[in-house]
């Protein structure tokens, strides 16, 4: 798992009232999306999570360690939907569509954290945050080659197709559908496409998506 049981916090922040845990988490996560790493202080997270400059160390060594432990409880939830898909034996197209339901849900539920993904793996640069998005895209591009040759060996994927780069194709797809529902310029881009109306319908979106997958992989 991304944690690798490393206790970022310390003592005295397991010991606060939850209500107060998830107010900082909930802040810190929507001063890093919006600022950035490096334009977020510990200051305007203290202040906004209405606590001391002082509290915030008493809970973190740093600023690095708040963001660690947010990003990594963040990309631990996506992290645990693609080890249980890869020891499924499902088909590669239910696996598809369990995966673009589960993005979609939490792209809505979670939208700070999903622009704060969007900023690593389009405009964040620190050596602070650059093993993230690498680990989490790594692990992406083995489960869906090695879902896609598995497809291919039982027949259920035409031949002719390259697992590597098709899985390079899908990981992009299921990476826009969850900026576009998070993230203003996606968002943007995906109104102009397919209109509002569209965006508003899960069901809509989970049924032309895996209709173009399905086309693309000539599933049969």
């Amino acid at each position: 798992m991304i944690n690798d049981n490393i206790q970022l916090h310390k003592a005295a922040f397991d010991k606060i009232p939850q209500e107060k845990r998830d107010r900082i988490v909930r802040v810190a996560i929507e001063e890093f999306a919006n600022n950035g790493f490096e334009n977020t202080s510990i200051q305007q997270i203290a202040k906004k999570s209405e606590i001391s400059v002082g509290s915030v160390y008493k809970y973190f060594e740093n600023k690095e360690t708040l963001f660690t432990m947010v990003v990594q409880n963040g990309l631990s939830s996506l992290e645990e939907l693609l080890l249980s898909l890869a020891d499924s034996s499902e088909d590669i197209l239910v696996k598809a569509e369990t995966i673009i339901r589960a993005l979609l849900d939490f792209s809505k539920k979670q939208p700070e954290f999903i622009k704060l993904y969007c900023r690593l793996t389009t405009t964040e640069n620190s050596d602070v945050i650059a093993g993230f998005s690498q680990r989490i895209e790594a692990m992406s591009a083995s489960v869906y080659t090695v879902a896609i040759s598995n497809a291919q060996r039982t027949g259920d994927v035409r031949d002719d197709i390259n697992p590597a780069f098709f899985a390079f194709l899908l990981d992009n797809i299921f990476m826009m559908l969850q900026f576009s529902t998070a993230c203003d310029y996606y968002k943007e881009r995906f109104f102009i496409y397919t209109g509002k109306q569209a965006h508003e319908s899960d069901e809509l979106i989970v049924e032309q998506t895996l209709r173009f997958l399905k086309a693309a992989f000539n599933f049969k």
